[in-house]
């Protein structure tokens, strides 16, 4: 089985955006603590083109094991970062979890 990925959904307030990107972006918050757990392999944030306060957060673990491990290792830290981070945002829905499927490569790719 391939790697396991969580999608998260936000809408951002207007006048946070920057503060936003700084948190959630490459060398945010968010990256520095899932950093510190084993299996984290990374996180993309995506920007919506049509609605510019629409923003998507991707994080990948080795595993679903590799996460719940993370979540009871971090809890309080967890826990309190998003507490911080709580003004940011008008809305935060959770996408989903995911389990990368086998994929073939394009032509272009071979």
């Amino acid at each position: 089985m391939g790697a396991y990925t969580t999608l998260w959904e936000f809408l951002v307030r207007a006048e946070h955006v920057e503060e936003f990107e700084r948190a959630y972006g490459p060398d945010g918050d968010w990256v520095a603590l899932f950093r510190r757990a084993a299996g984290y392999l990374g996180s993309w944030l995506l920007r919506d083109r049509s609605n510019p306060l629409r923003f998507i957060t991707i994080d990948r673990w080795e595993s679903a094991g590799a996460h719940r491990a993370f979540h009871s290792a971090f809890s309080r830290e967890y826990a309190q970062l998003d507490a911080r981070c709580a003004h940011l945002t008008a809305r935060e829905v959770a996408l989903g979890s995911f389990d990368e499927a086998a994929v073939r490569q394009s032509p272009a790719e071979q």
